[in-house]
């Protein structure tokens, strides 16, 4: 009985791989290996850079047209601002109104939301629960 070239355990004369290590055992499953290793790189590769799988809906900054960089840019200046003024008005009821408005127009907030929704969110709906909750914030701050 053959053993393993990397770890000499003992290997029947027709397997493929190594029952203790996995190495390839023939040519022609070192072959196979090579080929599946190529084939989960490329995928991982792909998924990393936005390109396939969940990366559609989330293109990379290159990919963006300029009206997708000027929306997701505008977004963060409105998200950020109005959070960063409710809290100025941190004692103040409009406070939780005006932060979740700014949290639910950021950019990230899409993706967070992507999974559990099973896509993500239209720009047009993140601009209506901003604004919802933005005029309840005013509505709450006005009578102050």
């Amino acid at each position: 009985m053959p053993s393993c070239p990397r770890c000499d355990a003992p290997v029947d004369d027709e397997s493929r791989y190594c029952a203790q290590c996995g190495v390839p055992q023939t040519e022609d499953a070192a072959e196979e290996l090579d080929e599946y290793v190529r084939r989960q790189a490329e995928q991982v590769a792909g998924a990393g850079g936005g390109g396939s799988g969940a990366g559609d809906a989330f293109p990379s900054k290159e990919d963006l047209t300029d009206r997708e960089q000027l929306w997701r840019r505008g977004s963060y200046v409105l998200g950020y601002g109005t959070i960063v003024v409710a809290l100025t008005r941190i004692p103040a009821a409009e406070l939780w109104p005006l932060i979740l408005a700014g949290l639910a127009i950021l950019p990230p907030i899409r993706r967070l939301t992507a999974e559990p929704l099973g896509s993500p969110l239209k720009r047009e709906v993140m601009a209506g629960i901003y604004a919802v909750f933005a005029l309840i914030g005013i509505a709450l701050f006005a009578p102050l």
